[in-house]
């Protein structure tokens, strides 16, 4: 069985970790610096703020933007928890908005819909969170027109889209958004063990994200209510977390980066062979848009069930269930233990609808 993801780990790698293991500092040294440096001057961005997972990226990027009790939360139904959870963390309600039927990404067309009717009910988001799925960026140009429009706030979820372009540039930059949120999990495409990123353009969203991912505490004189007391002080003046990233995860990330772009090459490379390869099958290829240079964290096709003659439940009886192939679309709604009573249901969300039935 091919595994749904392998990280490469090289010498270099190795020694990077343990060079930072022999040295006076296992976390808050100079690698985690380092490494949001590598990243935003990677992706263009002024701002990188290193945490612990992905997760923790998109909570305190929420947080940073003012999200709260009695505000709304969009996002895609096709994502990992997070990308909703995040809003849920903050007392925030959620709703989705349908996808594009060809990118799997959220539609700006639908969404541009679901804003005029919420605009009429007075329901308008104050956040909405498009996701790169699979590595592939959303249409961050048309997204943010309707923000402009409707004052909501963007938050690229670029879990997936690392090395990714769109438009020509980075998948990062934030362009046309106010954070992107990166992961580093093993099976991404760079990894740092565990860990996560957001990168802004934001002086003001940076430092909050920083003071909210230590604990809320500082040890800037002019952030303090009174002078330090000496060198040696600080004060907690916001309730943060323990969202830190530690000094061997920040070395391991720095020496990564240095093959970032081999990476997502490579995964072309197999893409384009996937492409030869599969193209009699009754399936349908992974559709790429011609301003997107995807990071290709995932390879999705969809079945022609009425070629193949069987339904999606044999399928995953007799394909899935004995470890031939990975089911990678989990659609939140359906499962989230939170979201579940709030009558969604996929005659919803059409395109989702379709595509479920495919995948």
């Amino acid at each position: 069985m091919i595994p749904y993801g392998r990280q490469d780990i090289t010498q270099a790698d190795i020694d990077a970790v343990v060079s930072v293991l022999e040295s006076d500092f296992l976390t808050q040294g100079p690698q985690v610096p380092r490494f949001e440096q590598a990243v935003a001057l990677h992706v263009g961005a002024s701002y990188a703020i290193a945490v612990n997972s992905a997760t923790s990226a998109l909570h305190i990027a929420c947080l940073s933007l003012g999200l709260g009790e009695g505000d709304w939360l969009w996002t895609t139904p096709i994502s990992f928890v997070a990308s909703a959870n995040c809003g849920l963390y903050c007392g925030a309600q959620i709703d989705f908005v349908d996808i594009d039927p060809r990118t799997y990404n959220l539609c700006p067309e639908a969404l541009a819909t679901k804003l005029e009717k919420a605009e009429k009910a007075g329901r308008l988001p104050k956040i909405v969170v498009p996701v790169h799925l699979c590595g592939q960026s959303c249409d961050m140009q048309a997204i943010d027109a309707l923000s402009q429009r409707y004052g909501f706030r963007i938050i690229e979820d670029a879990s997936h889209a690392i090395g990714g372009r769109y438009q020509g540039e980075f998948i990062g930059n934030c362009r046309y958004s106010d954070v992107t949120v990166f992961s580093f999990h093993p099976v991404k495409i760079i990894t740092t063990g565990e860990g996560g990123m957001a990168v802004t353009n934001s002086a003001q969203l940076a430092n909050k994200m920083d003071l909210l991912r230590s604990h809320g505490i500082t040890r800037d004189p002019a952030q303090m209510t009174h002078a330090a007391e000496g060198p040696w002080y600080y004060q907690q003046i916001d309730l943060g977390f323990n969202y830190r990233m530690t000094e061997l995860q920040a070395a391991l990330g720095i020496s990564q980066m240095q093959r970032l772009d081999t990476f997502v090459a490579r995964r072309h490379q197999l893409a384009v062979i996937y492409n030869e390869q599969l193209a009699d099958l009754p399936i349908t290829l992974p559709w790429q848009h011609q301003d997107s240079y995807s990071g290709f964290h995932l390879y999705v096709i969809r079945l022609q069930l009425d070629k193949i003659k069987k339904t999606d439940g044999r399928f995953l009886k007799n394909y899935v269930m004995p470890g031939w192939v990975s089911i990678f679309i989990i659609f939140r709604f359906i499962f989230n233990p939170t979201i579940i009573g709030w009558g969604l249901s996929l005659a919803i969300f059409p395109m989702l609808k379709i595509t479920m039935l495919m995948l």
